[in-house]
């Protein structure tokens, strides 16, 4: 079930938002010199408020989260406990609901498992770069055009 994120879902959250990232990027959270407290800071800080956020529960626990700004999708994460069971997709499918013309976003050029997804679902690389500091990480910025 998707539900508007709520204060509750931020231990859980946090917590599969941290592990997610460093199963598709192994390495960079240590070379960054990220920790979890520190992504839990930063969940607080920035990402809550930037973007409307949704959670994808199972049995009432959050498994995976969209946090969205309009058109651009900025957080899509799903708990590695419950990759490849359709989560992603559904959180991507209500994106598009809710921006039903056009959605954009970045991965990490490295993130193959993403990028495959992404362009499963019709997204198309339109610009190769680098992502700001201190990730400074080589990115792609993909976006998604309904079809008329």
């Amino acid at each position: 079930m998707i539900r508007p994120y709520r204060e509750e879902d931020f231990e859980a959250v946090t917590q599969f938002w941290f592990d997610a990232m460093e199963v598709a990027m192994p390495g960079l959270a240590e070379r960054l010199g990220h920790d979890l407290a520190g992504a839990r800071e930063y969940f607080k800080n920035v990402v809550s408020v930037e973007n409307q956020l949704w959670v994808y529960e199972v049995d009432t626990i959050p498994v995976a989260y969209l946090g969205l700004q309009e058109q651009f999708v900025d957080r899509l994460y799903v708990n590695p406990a419950y990759h490849r069971r359709g989560i992603g997709q559904a959180l991507l499918d209500y994106a598009r609901t809710l921006s039903p013309h056009h959605l954009w976003l970045y991965t990490h050029r490295a993130n193959t498992n993403a990028r495959s997804f992404y362009e499963k679902n019709d997204f198309v690389a339109e610009k190769f770069g680098v992502s700001p500091a201190p990730e400074s990480e080589p990115d792609v910025e993909y976006h998604w055009r309904a079809k008329h």
